[in-house]
């Protein structure tokens, strides 16, 4: 998501104990400095149906499936793939939604296959170091860091065009709207456009699908919500989610992970 769609992006904060999560329009990237003394951390089993990126930033990033451990500082895993991780260091996880551009390249680079290794460059480790600086950067400068990997691995896009200005007054419209549903027939009524040749322009200019992209703002506004302090409920409320159960499993969808987690992690911040 570069160019002029870049300059709109909308993003979601959540800075943990050990890192910190931030959450963009079909992304996010997760970054930890996981346990000193060389201690090991070892999760469940699990699956999420977002594509995951497992890079190296000075630790190690190791993968284990059913059948065997993958070893290597870049690894790609595709969606809904059982595997743990076994990381020690400094670590970053890169989640791309499947149903993005981004994800339907990382597809093509998977080549079938579930996990592959990746070649390491050393300029994704440079590229993530700045993620620890001092001082930190803002979420901005995380989310345009998460961006640049992307570049990195997929090859850089030709310079995007400004956008449709059809498509800039849904996102303007939806601006005022946060936690509010945002219905196609609506957005399409925006755009003066019918909803079929809506959707179609809104997934050329955006990359994603509408629905997935209404998806996207409400998972950032919930963890912006937890961030500032809200119960798991009131953010689920806050961001249009039936209740916390909703949202928890939406989360767990998409990163493997309970939302109560962040609640976790603000305790130990």
């Amino acid at each position: 998501m570069m160019g002029a769609l870049a300059k709109r992006i909308s993003m979601a904060t959540k800075v943990t104990r050990d890192g910190r999560i931030v959450l963009w329009e079909g992304a996010s990237l997760w970054t930890f400095d996981v346990l000193p003394q060389g201690e090991q951390r070892v999760n469940r089993m699990h699956t999420h149906h977002a594509f995951q990126l497992t890079l190296s930033a000075g630790g190690i990033a190791n993968i284990r499936t059913p059948d065997s451990l993958i070893e290597g500082p870049v690894i790609l895993i595709g969606p809904d793939v059982p595997h743990a991780i076994e990381p020690e260091g400094r670590i970053a996880l890169l989640f791309v939604e499947p149903e993005s551009r981004a994800g339907a390249r990382l597809r093509h680079l998977l080549g079938g296959v579930p996990i592959a290794r990746l070649a390491p460059d050393p300029r994704f480790e440079q590229v993530l170091a700045r993620v620890w600086d001092a001082p930190a950067p803002l979420g901005a400068d995380v989310a345009g860091i998460g961006q640049e990997i992307l570049q990195h691995i997929l090859g850089h896009e030709e310079a995007e065009a400004a956008l449709d200005p059809r498509i800039l007054r849904v996102l303007h419209w939806m601006e005022g709207r946060d936690g509010e549903s945002a219905a196609l027939a609506e957005a399409a009524r925006i755009a003066c456009l019918s909803p079929s040749r809506f959707s179609h322009l809104f997934v050329e200019q955006v990359g994603l699908p509408f629905r997935t992209f209404l998806l996207w703002r409400r998972l950032m506004r919930a963890v912006a919500q937890v961030s500032r302090g809200d119960s798991l409920t009131a953010a689920a409320h806050q961001a249009g989610f039936a209740d916390s159960a909703h949202f928890s499993r939406t989360f767990h969808r998409m990163f493997g992970l309970p939302a109560a987690a962040l609640e976790l992690a603000r305790s130990d911040a």
